[in-house]
């Protein structure tokens, strides 16, 4: 019996798979508990339909990661901390901080949890990090910490 799997069975195979089974094992276990549908011509073309939706919006999201990389880039983002009269800020610039910058600047939302910061950002001026945009795109934002009035 054939049969496409809607979960990942350990040893059969993985969800979208169309697998042969034995046939009391197809109709008394996986159809039943909702861990696969029969290998019709009509569930085989939803499949194939469901594929290529999956494939569209896989790109669509990468062309979106590609626009944002190159919107952080050309931009300079700018932090606003208080600073003490040695150029040394009052606590340090965090992953929040550089988030809620870049939303009010380009108007963009990006996770705080996508940015990672080499060492904690303690002093005025430029400073680079690098944010994970997803679908491998990594992006290098220039962060310029300012005296806040």
């Amino acid at each position: 019996m054939r049969v496409i799997l809607t979960e990942n069975l350990q040893g059969i195979g993985k969800k979208g798979d169309v697998v042969n089974i034995r046939d009391g094992y197809g109709r008394n276990y996986l159809i039943p508990k909702g861990l696969a549908v029969p290998a019709t011509e009509a569930n085989l073309k939803r499949l194939e339909h469901l594929i290529k939706e999956k494939e569209k919006k896989k790109e669509r999201l990468h062309r979106r990661s590609e626009e944002i990389k190159k919107l952080i880039e050309e931009n300079q983002i700018s932090v606003y901390k208080r600073i003490g009269k040695d150029g040394k800020l009052f606590g340090s610039v965090t992953q929040k901080d550089i988030s809620d910058a870049i939303k009010n600047a380009l108007k963009v939302s990006i996770d705080k949890r996508s940015i990672k910061i080499e060492e904690p950002i303690k002093s005025e001026g430029m400073h680079i990090v690098e944010i994970d945009l997803g679908q491998g795109i990594k992006a290098q934002a220039k962060i310029m910490v300012q005296k806040k009035d």
